[in-house]
């Protein structure tokens, strides 16, 4: 069916028509325009998100992605940057595809469009013209015939009456002829302009008219099979990305299967193994008899050799005491004051009181009363450098040899250090191969530079690989004497619990008490193949730990003022603002610090504590 015969008189109702169409396309570059912006903030999303979970660089969550299951997290973070890209693959296939072309197109449709209905108005235009000269020439053909009829009846009176003239009648004669000849002229022209007419319609409503409204049709027709075809364009960009998409999902999956829950336990127990054996069993001490003590394998000191001048150890392998006690708990134990707190002044000027009475002192635990029989006591000069060395460990050195840290532990950090310093070695001697060549280079070819502006730079690469040859050479020795002390991995780990004797029971108490005191919790017992050995200081001071300060977890304002006299107390005054590392446990003390080297107890009842909700908190200890 053709619009020019079957629509022939409905021009105006065409234009809207095809207006409508395009506004129809206009409508739909809208839809995919907003669809790109969709995806695009689509994909900028999925890039942020995985972006946020990335592990950044040289901190502890980057530790964490050893672990197959952080590693397939990992991987899908990746792959959701894959999943991303896509996403915006769409978005630009369907601008460059779609938006683009259909603007262009609509572009081409409007001025096609305008021009066929210019042609249909001009062709419109044409016709009324014909028709107004139809019009014309039909009432100048009819008043011309009226014309002649009225002078032919003149004539005609004229003639029948006897008292006009010859002439007068003559004249009226002569008047209707041409009045007739007149009418007669009109009537060839309108004859004439009628045909012309008919011939110029005929050609409009069956030829112009149809012509024009047939290239609109076929106008309109191109306007939807474009867009049928920017459609299946539409979902031709959404399913090439599809295979890709897929293979993202797929490697994600894949990831997922690659999780080892027993390769992820493994590196838990390389990650957190001490090397330390599980302590004994504590025999029963027997306070029935004063100033005496049963004897058992793991007590911290042995009465057999009273008179013996040597110590004695029970075996080859360590005895670990305590293993599970935290550091900072054994450092607070032996500076923790052991009295009640004093009550707050009960004066206006609580400035001006002192600490006030102190309460009897509590039944304290085992542990405690161990510590507390230790601070009491006279200890060895060497037990005094360990002292020195726990106090250093407290204030926050870290030992250069690692000796603050469980065996296992110690032996992968030193194991690290091996490996950095001899690539630190390489480094340097692949520097110093470099200016070795560029040396003989410049001998070689002296125009290119002077071969003694070397020496200087050679010199130097030289005395730094002494340095880290000797620093490795270092490292290496606490490293044989760890994997010395550690038992083989392919056989079962055997460790007893050592027992040696002393002369001065009192001074052999301070010292285990000393090895208690470390911060790993442990001492360490050391025998010959005679079953003879010394017990020298360095081997106490390597018992104690090293830690890192405890974090604040709030603020406080001093209420009173507090002069600290007591072991392991700080003194305040009155409105002095300090931080807060450990919360009142329950004994009436709380835990502050001024600044780095100023750090102790403060009564509860002294001072008001404002925590942070957002810190860690400091450590809770057993």
């Amino acid at each position: 069916m053709s619009w020019g015969t079957e629509l022939w008189d409905q021009f105006d109702n065409l234009e809207k028509h095809t207006q409508w169409g395009i506004d129809i396309l206009e409508k739909y570059i809208k839809f995919v325009k907003e669809r790109t912006e969709i995806e695009l903030s689509y994909a900028k999303q999925l890039r942020n998100l995985a972006k946020k979970y990335q592990p950044k660089k040289n901190s502890k969550e980057e530790e964490e992605y050893r672990y197959t299951a952080c590693k397939a997290f990992l991987s899908t973070l990746n792959e959701m940057n894959d999943y991303a890209g896509q996403h915006e693959v769409i978005s630009e296939n369907m601008t460059s595809n779609i938006t683009v072309e259909l603007a262009r197109y609509v572009q081409e449709l409007k001025q096609e469009r305008k021009s066929y209905f210019h042609d249909g108005r001009k062709a419109q235009q044409h016709i009324e013209i014909c028709w107004k000269q139809l019009e014309s020439s039909k009432r100048r053909f009819e008043r011309d015939c009226k014309e002649a009829d009225r002078a032919q009846q003149y004539f005609e009176k004229m003639d029948a009456d006897i008292n006009v003239t010859k002439a007068d009648v003559e004249k009226a004669r002569q008047q209707a002829q041409v009045r007739h000849q007149m009418a007669e002229d009109s009537k060839a022209d309108y004859s004439s302009v009628l045909q012309k007419f008919n011939h110029e319609q005929h050609e409009y409503y069956y030829t112009h008219i149809p012509s024009i409204f047939q290239k609109i049709q076929e106008m309109e027709e191109r306007r939807i099979v474009r867009i049928g075809e920017s459609m299946k364009t539409y979902a031709e960009v959404d399913r090439q990305v599809i295979p890709i998409i897929g293979k993202c999902l797929d490697e994600i999956v894949k990831a997922a299967e690659s999780i080892d829950q027993k390769n992820d336990s493994q590196l838990v127990i390389e990650a957190y193994k001490s090397g330390f054996e599980p302590p004994g069993d504590i025999e029963f001490e027997d306070y029935t008899q004063p100033m005496k003590r049963t004897v058992s394998d793991n007590s911290l000191s042995n009465s057999r050799g009273e008179g013996k001048p040597e110590l004695k150890f029970g075996g080859k392998s360590k005895g670990k005491l305590w293993p599970f006690i935290k550091k900072n708990k054994l450092m607070s134990l032996l500076t923790s004051p052991h009295q009640p707190p004093p009550p707050p002044p009960a004066s206006a000027s609580p400035s001006a009181v002192p600490n006030g009475p102190q309460s009897p002192k509590q039944q304290k635990e085992p542990l405690s009363h161990r510590f507390n029989e230790f601070m009491t006591s006279k200890p060895k000069i060497h037990c005094f450098r360990s002292l020195k060395r726990g106090l250093s460990l407290k204030l926050g050195a870290t030992p250069e040899d690692f000796s603050n840290l469980p065996p296992e532990q110690r032996r992968k950090k030193l194991q690290q250090k091996v490996d950095e310093l001899n690539k630190e070695i390489q480094k340097e001697m692949d520097q110093r191969d470099a200016i070795t060549k560029m040396k003989d280079v410049y001998l070689k070819n002296p125009q290119m530079g002077d071969p003694a502006s070397l020496d200087h730079k050679l010199t130097e690469v030289s005395q730094n690989i002494e340095k880290l040859r000797l620093e490795t050479q270092k490292f290496e020795a606490w490293l044989a004497e760890v994997e010395g002390r550690l038992p083989a991995r392919s056989e079962q780990a055997r460790r007893q619990s050592g027992m040696f004797d002393a002369q001065n029971p009192a001074t052999v108490n301070s010292c285990a008490q000393d090895r208690e005191s470390s911060p790993d919790g442990s001492y360490t017992e050391e025998q010959s193949q005679e079953g003879e050995g010394k017990v020298l200081a360095t081997d106490f001071d390597d018992e104690f730990d090293e830690e890192e300060p405890l974090p604040a977890i709030g603020t406080c304002k001093a209420l009173y003022t507090f002069e600290g006299q007591n072991e392991g107390t700080i003194s305040v005054v009155e409105g002095e603002t300090l931080y807060v590392i450990e919360e009142d446990k329950g004994d009436g003390w709380t835990r502050i610090r001024r600044n780095e080297d100023e750090e102790g107890y403060v009564p509860t009842s002294y001072v008001e504590v404002y925590l942070d909700k957002n810190a860690k908190g400091a450590k809770t200890y057993i």
